[in-house]
């Protein structure tokens, strides 16, 4: 079992960069596939970028490949997302999810989830 606390929303304009946080409790973050998903007012949950429990691999979707960058640091028992050249279109609540199971891209593959934090792009 594992808690997630995701942070690091917030408000900025297009062309800008956050990077979001997700801290995790109870379990290392070592055991788990990590993945970040997103879902925007009137759209269903997508996913946004995963990384295996090793760190070695990465996956992303075509809509965020080359902007986004998922990491984790297990020492510090963190992953993180860096969001970089943001788009109005990325406005959404982004949640982190841990999964024991292999790192897919699919959102049924994880078995715990954050609470959300949002992020806002203005144009």
């Amino acid at each position: 079992q594992v808690q997630l606390v995701e942070s690091g929303g917030g408000l900025v304009q297009a062309g800008g960069s956050l990077r979001l946080s997700c801290a995790a409790s109870g379990r290392s973050v070592s055991s788990y596939s990590m993945g970040w998903f997103r879902q925007a007012p009137g759209k269903e949950r997508e996913f946004v970028a995963a990384i295996s429990r090793s760190g070695g691999r990465t996956y992303y979707a075509d809509s965020v490949k080359g902007r986004f960058t998922i990491s984790r640091d297990n020492a510090k028992n963190t992953v993180y997302l860096q969001m970089n050249s943001l788009k109005a279109e990325d406005t959404a609540v982004y949640y982190c999810a841990a999964g024991l199971d292999r790192v897919a891209t699919t959102a049924i593959t994880y078995g715990y989830w954050g609470q959300g934090t949002q992020v806002s792009v203005s144009s």
